[in-house]
């Protein structure tokens, strides 16, 4: 299923991914650093949801209380939650 969000405390307006049971596939960015973007988008394509989580979860920029990458596992596990609700 598809899942497009708009992240918060970030430079990126929007963020898409799909969750194919447990993987996370096709993540895409729209603003933001545009080589890191796409860089996390690519290392993670084919991840689980748990992985993500692991990995991604709580990583700051800077002094943000959030990141890119932590937008991304934040929308996942969310995303996760609904599905199976």
């Amino acid at each position: 299923m598809k899942h497009v969000i708009s992240p918060r405390g970030v430079c990126p307006s929007q963020l898409e991914f799909e969750l194919e049971g447990n993987i996370v596939k096709n993540i895409s960015f729209r603003g933001g650093c545009n080589g890191n973007l796409k860089a996390i988008s690519i290392l993670a394509d084919g991840m689980s949801t748990e992985e993500i989580k692991d990995r991604l979860l709580g990583i700051k920029c800077g002094f943000k209380s959030t990141s890119c990458a932590d937008q991304l596992a934040q929308a996942v596990i969310n995303a996760a939650e609904k599905e199976q609700a």
